[in-house]
């Protein structure tokens, strides 16, 4: 190809020649499937905090690479591993168990669905735990609609 830009980086190459130097050049592009992200787009992307990220890892949740500088990298695939996690978060389940789960977990696009029935038990007990929470909240709430109708009325002339 002829033309300005052949031209500028045949004179950028001999310039870089002449200097002897090695250089190092960096070029930011869009996150491509499986280029690394950090932390803060991770959290950018997902709407989990920074902290509440370093704590999935801590539990063993995600895995980031970690660069020299200390630099924690994920993986474009990280992002729906988050969702995930978030889903069965606000389904109930403790982050223990959400660890031993979710490698038999895929998204269908409307919901997870587990490609392991060996793990049915272990949701099957967690539903049950939910239940029983449940069943004790209501009787609380039975408890206190109790109380508060034993309130005396407040005089309508005051």
């Amino acid at each position: 190809m002829r033309g300005g830009t052949t031209t500028r980086a045949s004179s950028v190459t001999a310039l870089l020649g002449r200097l002897g130097s090695d250089i190092d050049v960096r070029v930011k592009c869009p996150t491509r499937k499986g280029a690394a992200v950090r932390i803060g787009e991770l959290s950018r992307r997902t709407g989990v905090s920074e902290r509440l990220l370093r704590y999935y890892e801590q539990q063993g949740l995600l895995h980031p690479e970690r660069r020299p500088s200390g630099y924690r990298e994920y993986r474009e695939g990280d992002v729906e591993t988050v969702r995930r996690i978030r889903t069965l978060l606000s389904a109930g389940l403790p982050t223990a168990l959400i660890g031993e789960v979710l490698p038999c977990m895929r998204d269908d696009g409307e919901r997870l669905v587990p490609t392991c029935a060996e793990m049915l038990d272990d949701l099957n007990e967690a539903r049950e735990r939910l239940s029983g929470v449940i069943a004790e909240l209501s009787a609380s709430r039975a408890v206190l609609d109790e109380v508060i109708a034993a309130a005396p009325k407040a005089d309508p002339d005051r």
